[in-house]
């Protein structure tokens, strides 16, 4: 895992590349690297709406591209501020089905000035695949994320 955190930083880090173009690689190098993640993608909140909107992504076309607050497990990230993982997306009653392939979600807050703006959201078509150190990875980087925007 190391291995990824250090070439998720040389994106991060980098001077040769706008924010949004980052994000993209980010998206691309997780998708490439850890064959269990299926859809990988960023969220933000719309301004001072109570909704997020899509951001970067690798991964099957998606209908939503806005999630009001509450509505699915990024809806509901997007109010509790805390990570969720979804073992089996079939268990959550709110759960926003954006493929019929996709069995677990992992949605991890952006936190910037201690405001939450926004999310990575991570899908897989394998039942409970995220591990603890998925988690942790995925935790350092938003927090690396929220320094670049």
């Amino acid at each position: 895992m190391s291995e990824i955190k250090k070439r998720l930083s040389t994106i991060l880090e980098s001077p040769h590349f706008p924010t949004e173009e980052k994000l993209q690689k980010i998206c691309h190098l997780l998708d490439q690297e850890i064959h269990y993640f299926n859809w990988t993608g960023f969220y933000f909140r719309n301004g001072d709406k109570d909704e997020l909107i899509l951001g970067p992504y690798v991964g099957a076309e998606t209908d939503h591209t806005v999630i009001p607050f509450g509505k699915g497990i990024c809806g509901q990230v997007a109010v509790s501020g805390e990570t969720f993982v979804v073992p089996d997306v079939h268990d959550q009653d709110n759960y926003l089905s954006c493929s019929i392939d996709t069995k677990a979600e992992i949605v991890v807050p952006i936190i910037k000035d201690g405001e939450n703006i926004g999310q990575i959201d991570i899908d897989s078509h394998k039942l409970d695949p995220f591990t603890a150190e998925d988690r942790e990875m995925l935790e350092w980087l938003c927090a690396e994320v929220a320094k670049i925007l």
